[in-house]
C-alpha cells in the first residue's frame, strides 16, 4: 500500500455522527500522530470557527488544536482574498464565515453596492437577507457560496443546507455562484497549501461519496472511503468512479 504523508479528514460521518464520536476515530488520530503524519480536518460546515470545531473534537475525545481544522469558510475567505483583494463583501452567514472573512482582511458591508456576495449557512436567514443578496448580485457583485450541500443530516432528519438557500438567490437572479467547499477542488487546493504536503503524497478520508470522495477525485488526489456515515457499503458497486481505497471503519486502515 502506498505510504501517504498527509491526510485530509472529513468530520461528520467520519470522526463523529452529530454529537457522538465514532468509536474508531480517536485511535485513528492517535496513530497518525504516532507515525508523525500530517493531517488536517476538512469540513464544509461554514457556521463554526476553527476554535469551535476544535473544542467539539476535544470534547469528544479527539485531541485537536484549532490549526488542525480547515473549514469551507476559511477556504472561501482565502479564495476571495486571492481573486478579489480588498473586496467589500455582503455576507449571509454565521460567525465562522464572518470571522474568516475578517481574518483575511475583507471589509464586510450591509450595502448592496458591493464587490462580492458571500453565502454560508445561516440558521436565522430571512426573506430580507435573501432579497438584499439578490439585489447585490443583480447589481453586478461576484456571487460566491461556501458549499453546495442541499441538505444536512440532523437529529431531526435531513434539513435544508446552504446549497438550498444559495439556490434561492441563484434562481432569482439567474446567476450561478462559485462554490468553494467539497466536492469542488478549490477547498482541497487551499487545504493542501495549509497542510504542506504534495497532492501525490496526500489522501482524502471521508464517508460521503458525493462530497468527500468526489472532492478527492476532482482534485486528482487519492481517496479513502469509510462506511460509517452517509454512503452505505451497499452502494459501493454502483459508484461511477471508485475511491482509491475503502474500509468498513477506520480501525482497518493501518492493518492493511
Amino acid at each position: 500500500m502506498k505510504s501517504y504523508q498527509g491526510y485530509l479528514i472529513d468530520l461528520d460521518g467520519t470522526m463523529y455522527r452529530g454529537n457522538e464520536v465514532i468509536e474508531e476515530a480517536p485511535q485513528f488520530i492517535m496513530e497518525l500522530k504516532k507515525r508523525n503524519l500530517s493531517y488536517l480536518f476538512l469540513t464544509n460546515n461554514s457556521s463554526k470557527t476553527k476554535e469551535q470545531v476544535s473544542q467539539k473534537l476535544n470534547e469528544l475525545g479527539i485531541k485537536t488544536k484549532p490549526e488542525d481544522v480547515f473549514t469551507s469558510s476559511m477556504a472561501t475567505a482565502k479564495y476571495i482574498k486571492q481573486q478579489y483583494p480588498g473586496a467589500r463583501c455582503h455576507c449571509i452567514g454565521e460567525v465562522g464565515l464572518l470571522d474568516a472573512l475578517k481574518h483575511e482582511g475583507m471589509t464586510l458591508t450591509e450595502d448592496i453596492e458591493c464587490d462580492v456576495v458571500v453565502m454560508g449557512i445561516d440558521h436565522h436567514v430571512t426573506y430580507e437577507k435573501l432579497a438584499k443578496a439578490s439585489l447585490a448580485v443583480r447589481n453586478g457583485a461576484h456571487f460566491i457560496s461556501t458549499n453546495s450541500d442541499n441538505a444536512l443530516p440532523t437529529e431531526r432528519g435531513m434539513l435544508p443546507g446552504n446549497g438550498a438557500f444559495t439556490s434561492v438567490v441563484s434562481v432569482s437572479t439567474g446567476v450561478n455562484p462559485q462554490f468553494i467547499g467539497k466536492p469542488e477542488p478549490i477547498i482541497v487546493k487551499e487545504a493542501l497549501q495549509v497542510l504542506g504536503t504534495k497532492p501525490e503524497d496526500t489522501i482524502l478520508v471521508g464517508d460521503n461519496y458525493n462530497t468527500d470522495i468526489k472532492a478527492g477525485i476532482n482534485s486528482g488526489i487519492d481517496t479513502l472511503m469509510v462506511f460509517t456515515g452517509v454512503t452505505p457499503f451497499e452502494e459501493y458497486d454502483t459508484l461511477p468512479i471508485k475511491p482509491s481505497h475503502f474500509i468498513q471503519n477506520l480501525s482497518e486502515w493501518f492493518k492493511k
